[in-house]
């Protein structure tokens, strides 16, 4: 009777271990995604970036990348193929490069406009607007001052023909008319001296450093 028992449990331990095995080796199904990821638009597209293997014992893997973005046109090799340095691999659409570097040279003729407008000052036609503006205010000066004479005169000899109210004005005017006078000549002034010279060595380097610029992308083009 013991033993049928043992062998009874026995049986069962197998069942069990099999139970749990079963149980423990079950993988559990992951759950939907929650949306549908994007897929690659170039599944069977090719990369110009990559590594070039070397079958050599000695010989050294080649990290290949493109300097400028683009499609690719066309592939000059194929796998397995002997190649040496310097040989095309393959062509790339640079035309968005191309636009790049005209967009650069742009750049670069823009500030140079502006380099040659700020080295080019005064321009004669505002110098003489400037000047004009000056003999303007010393003009407006001169009437000011001439009423101003008159007006003193008249109330020195009577005192009842011009209120204090109406000297007081003119005295006023004439102050006025001197401090524009004073600013014309001093705008006068700074429009004859032309650019100043920080203003210019600033357009300067950033002449240069778009020129820098725009070589380094026509280099590419090639």
């Amino acid at each position: 009777m013991r033993a049928k028992l043992l062998l009874v449990l026995a049986f069962l331990g197998i069942l069990g271990g099999f139970a749990s095995a079963y149980l423990l080796g079950a993988r559990e199904q992951p759950p939907p995604p929650l949306f549908t990821p994007a897929q690659n638009p170039y599944a069977k597209g090719v990369y110009a970036n990559g590594i070039i293997e070397s079958y050599q014992s000695n010989g050294a893997n080649i990290n290949i990348f493109p300097e400028v973005p683009g499609t690719i046109t066309q592939i000059l090799v194929a796998e397995g193929a002997a190649v040496a340095r310097g040989t095309p691999l393959l062509l790339i659409d640079g035309s968005i490069q191309k636009a790049v570097v005209e967009q650069q040279k742009a750049q670069a003729g823009a500030a140079l406009a502006l380099l040659q407008e700020l080295k080019a000052q005064p321009r004669k036609e505002v110098l003489e607007v400037s000047k004009a503006q000056v003999e303007v205010a010393a003009a407006n000066l001169k009437t000011s001052q001439d009423q101003l004479s008159k007006q003193k005169k008249s109330f020195e000899l009577d005192p009842q023909s011009v209120s204090r109210d109406q000297l007081d004005n003119a005295e006023n005017a004439a102050r006025v008319a001197k401090a524009n006078l004073d600013n014309a000549q001093r705008q006068y002034e700074l429009t004859r001296a032309g650019a100043w010279i920080y203003d210019i060595q600033n357009q300067q380097h950033q002449y240069e450093a778009l020129i820098k610029t725009y070589e380094s992308g026509s280099a590419l083009v090639g």
